[in-house]
């Protein structure tokens, strides 16, 4: 009933606005929480759900998820070790929390997969594998819809979202990417949507999904429940790159690296810095990653605030009712930062 509906769905109707500031700029400044065990080589996200937090290694060296009990973060296990057998993972690429369930992300195998818990709420054992259409191109982000849909980022360049269910088959595809780049558009579509590779998020208790390019300054709000497209172009401007062999290399910035929405807001981390910079910067032994600011946005995109951090941050986890921000260093040996807001 419910896939039905939303196929029904009307196309979303499309806002296109600029920003080129935040109206409020806060510094913040982090606590580095001790771990008890070194653990990471790139800590890319981090989930936390009750008293469990999950913090994801992009470039995990036996394994690719790391739990901890959450707030005090004394570690409690490793899952998702690497390998090519049933419930071993080859990639990860993003991690959910669907109740008291996991979600996980291998897009080299083209598969999701959903953990529980075993009785003693310990450890994470894999229950369902989701093994993805061939008709999707190569995932790397996700989100729930609801208990049976995901919504999958759409790489093939023609629409921008896919819409699969839970034995993996695509139902719909929709959107467009929102370019100006009519040339792209008309003779380049996968190497734009490699340009245009976004992170995203979806809140179902107010329908608001959001998406956030890796490359430039573009946050995409859509709000599923009175069906409205809002784009959202910073200071920045949409994806730069130059087209090689059909493939789009990039030119201009690093730009965001997660997102959030919330109940109220929609928190993105961004980056701002140029390729040309980040390759000086190698050439000197210059080797930082990750983002300074954390933006803010209403669940209309409409610029709310911007916070300039102490630590170059990737990942992400919000939560507004206690104020906290919950980020991950990829810089440090103990890489996990909370502020204050």
């Amino acid at each position: 009933m419910l896939v039905a509906l939303t196929a029904c769905t009307p196309a979303p109707r499309s806002e296109g606005l600029a920003y080129a500031d935040f109206p409020q700029t806060i510094e913040l400044k982090g606590k580095v929480i001790p771990l008890d065990t070194a653990l990471f080589r790139y800590p890319f996200r981090i989930r936390v759900q009750g008293d469990k937090a999950v913090v994801m290694d992009l470039h995990g060296q036996d394994y690719y998820f790391h739990l901890f009990h959450y707030p005090n973060f004394s570690y409690q296990t490793s899952f998702g070790r690497q390998g090519d057998s049933p419930e071993e993972m080859l990639s990860a690429e993003n991690i959910r929390w669907n109740g008291e369930h996991l979600w996980t992300l291998d897009a080299n195998k083209s598969e999701l997969m959903r953990l529980g818990f075993d009785l003693s709420g310990d450890s994470l054992l894999p229950q369902e594998a989701v093994s993805l259409d061939k008709d999707i191109l190569r995932t790397l982000d996700f989100v729930m819809f609801d208990d049976f849909t995901f919504i999958i980022p759409d790489y093939s360049g023609d629409n921008r979202f896919c819409w699969v269910n839970r034995q993996g088959k695509l139902l719909r595809k929709t959107g467009t990417i929102p370019t100006a780049n009519e040339e792209a558009l008309k003779n380049s579509r996968p190497a734009l949507a490699q340009a245009w590779r976004s992170f995203i998020d979806y809140n179902p208790h107010n329908r608001v999904l959001a998406a956030v390019t890796q490359l430039g300054e573009v946050l995409e709000v859509y709000n599923l429940q009175d069906s409205t497209h809002v784009v959202r172009i910073g200071p920045y401007g949409e994806p730069e790159f130059q087209v090689s062999q059909g493939y789009g290399i990039p030119t201009g910035i690093m730009g965001f690296s997660d997102v959030q929405v919330t109940d109220s807001a929609i928190y993105a981390v961004f980056h701002g810095r140029s390729f040309k910079e980040i390759g000086r910067n190698a050439q000197k032994g210059i080797l930082t990653d990750g983002g300074q600011y954390i933006y803010v946005f209403n669940l209309k995109g409409e610029p709310l605030r911007k916070y300039v951090l102490d630590h170059y941050i990737y990942g992400i986890s919000v939560n507004e009712e206690k104020g906290i921000i919950l980020a991950t260093d990829v810089n440090k040996d103990e890489p996990i930062i909370k502020y204050y807001m």
